[in-house]
């Protein structure tokens, strides 16, 4: 433990003297380790001058666990293949786990500010009473119970920390490393134990399903290559990628990094996700159709489903596995960067792999969406008859934002009885992400436009509050219509949200009611979402439990437009699928640390990029 101790110092010594330019908190941050709180040890803050005994000690930190504790290769390998969670069941639990954290912070903060509050202000009679109030505040009773995972209470999930590890609770090093160290290395441990997990999981996709005999007598090759696409490409990258991960842990006991080799396996081989997930939008076609289709497939699959291998979870939810663990990386990639200290050779290592993981999200997103809008705007053009000279619909960069039924005011006309002929008739809009069409629904599911306008050229207005015949009432005004001309538009929704929702699409440069994360403002009314939701429309965000949001728009009937925070995507969502974020402190720091994870390009940190990479190679 001595030798430990004085190897730990001697690093730390060896980095203070070349970085004394840095503040006061970059020393207290991850990677550097001050004797003086963690440990009554000598050499604390000594040179090696000054301490013959460390004359010969390693330079770094890394050098000095390898040095005095390596770990044996056989222990991790018995952790990783000891794993008995599935990824859909990992994954539940860590994001689970993750609400639960916010909420008691929430809480906990909370509690303190009102308890404060009534220790100045109440006597103690008071004080009981008030009590009692903290603990309602605690817990808001209009917030929802999350579904219940058993996962959570289990103790034979084995959902390890690494804190938790025999070898680590052995070694001494947590009487050593700064609490924000051992957060960082439970970042990274979570890394490396996901991976498995999911590997685990496509393993299981593979041998108890693909390689079935008897589905693959019920399939033909074209069906089956259009189900299980390049899942074999992509659970051998999974394998080489926990296999390098694995080596790394093995080096010492304490994680030297981890982002170097997500760094270069996103750049070089993880193009094998973004094939597999562009394939999604056939894939979900085929398998609705085997459903349907082929009572042998769907009895078959039925009773794989049932094995105990399986634990219950559908097939369905093994063939997303790939666009689940992808995304899912970029955030754990994310967890790991809020930890490393800034600045730092780390911190520059989780940023590059950060930009990585963000391009290939990106670009298999784009090839899912791809997919779909070249089938649906071929359907949209071939109902479309135009009364006005025509616009090509079709188009490589054209796609759709919002569709439906609006109601246009016709003005108010009466005869000599005073009966009123009708105020508002209905007209149908498809709003394009640069072009507007206004049409009036035909028979046969037919649209005649009559009217277009560039996205561009479009200025929307809400009307103050005019009764109940003009609610949700607001002017759309194009300034260039198809007869460049500029035409006036009085549109009437049918609830407050669809309102907001079709003003917000038409111009989404309008100011809304709350800033947005790019405002870069420290504060701002936030909601974490507890229940997944799936976007039923173009203009909606598909949520995933333990999503954060800035609040942008709120409407009175229950739906909220919000900007994510960690790829910052706008859009519509129930609010009964979130909750508020109360207190202020935990809003603000939810912004600062997204504001460092998409901080712009460091110079300095491009310039020493080459450098990081030649030094994780020797490393390896």
């Amino acid at each position: 433990m001595e030798l430990l101790a004085a190897a730990f110092s001697a690093a730390c010594a060896v980095d203070h003297d070349s970085s004394t330019s840095e503040s006061d908190t970059r020393d207290s941050a991850a990677g550097h380790l001050p004797g003086s709180e963690s440990s009554s040890t000598p050499g604390n803050g000594t040179t090696p001058e000054e301490c013959p005994a460390l004359t010969d000690s390693p330079t770094t930190l890394t050098e000095a666990l390898q040095m005095i504790h390596p770990i044996p290769a056989d222990s991790w390998r018995n952790l990783i293949e000891q794993i008995g969670l599935l990824y859909q069941e990992y994954r539940d639990k860590s994001t689970l786990q993750e609400i639960e954290t916010r909420r008691q912070q929430d809480a906990e903060i909370q509690g303190n500010s009102d308890g404060s509050q009534v220790g100045e202000d109440a006597g103690e009679e008071e004080e009981e009473e008030e009590e009692g109030e903290e603990e309602e505040l605690a817990s808001p009773p209009e917030r929802r119970a999350l579904p219940q995972i058993c996962l959570l209470s289990n103790p034979h999930s084995r959902f390890n920390l690494w804190q938790d590890l025999p070898e680590i609770q052995s070694s001494g090093v947590l009487d050593i490393l700064q609490p924000e160290e051992i957060r960082l290395q439970e970042a990274m441990f979570e890394l490396v134990t996901s991976e498995a997990s999911y590997y685990k999981s496509l393993n299981l996709l593979v041998s108890h399903f693909m390689e079935n005999e008897r589905l693959k007598k019920i399939l033909h090759p074209s069906e089956a290559h259009i189900l299980f696409s390049n899942v074999l490409d992509v659970m051998a990258v999974s394998e080489r990628f926990l296999l390098e991960l694995e080596h790394r842990m093995e080096e010492n006991i304490v994680i030297s990094d981890v982002c170097d080799i997500v760094y270069r396996y996103a750049a070089d081989h993880f193009s094998v996700y973004i094939t597999y997930v562009s394939n999604q939008t056939y894939q979900e076609r085929t398998y609705k159709q085997l459903l349907q289709e082929k009572a042998a497939f769907r009895e078959l699959i039925a009773q794989l489903e049932l094995d105990p291998k399986c634990k219950g979870l559908p097939f369905s939810s093994f063939l997303i596995l790939p666009f689940q663990r992808i995304t899912r990386l970029k955030l754990l990639v994310q967890n790991i960067l809020k930890r490393v200290e800034e600045r730092s050779e780390r911190e520059g290592t989780a940023l590059d792999a950060h930009k990585e993981l963000e391009m290939v999200v990106k670009a298999c997103n784009e090839g899912v969406r791809k997919m779909s809008r070249t089938e649906q705007m071929i359907s949209i053009q071939k109902k479309m008859e135009f009364k006005i000279k025509s616009v090509p619909i079709i188009s490589h960069s054209r796609w759709l934002l919002k569709q439906g039924e609006l109601q246009q005011m016709s003005g108010p006309k009466t005869s000599r009885t005073l009966r009123t002929k009708k105020l508002f008739r209905e007209i149908y809009l498809f709003l394009f992400n640069d072009l507007l069409v206004i049409c009036r629904q035909i028979p046969g599911d037919k649209y005649q436009v009559f009217d277009s306008a560039p996205r561009g050229l479009l200025r929307v207005e809400e009307l103050e509050d005019q009764g109940q015949t003009l609610a949700n009432v607001f002017i759309l005004r194009l300034l260039e219509n198809a007869d460049d001309r500029e035409a006036t538009y009085m549109l009437k929704a049918s609830s407050q949200s669809e309102m907001k929702r079709w003003m917000t699409s038409l111009a989404p440069n309008r100011r809304t009611k709350f800033v947005s994360f790019t405002s870069r403002l420290l504060d701002c009314p936030q909601v974490q979402c507890v229940h997944p939701y799936v976007a039923q429309q173009p203009d909606e965000l598909t949520l995933e439990l333990a999503d954060i949001l800035n609040i942008l728009e709120k409407t009175e009937d229950g739906w909220i437009f919000g900007e994510r925070l960690h790829d910052q995507e706008r859009g519509w969502f129930p609010s009964s699928m979130t909750e508020e974020i109360l207190n202020p402190k935990i809003r603000s720091q939810n912004l600062k640390e997204c504001f460092r994870v998409h901080k712009m390009e460091d110079p300095q940190r491009s310039q020493n990029k080459d450098r990081r990479k030649l030094g994780s190679r020797n490393r390896q």
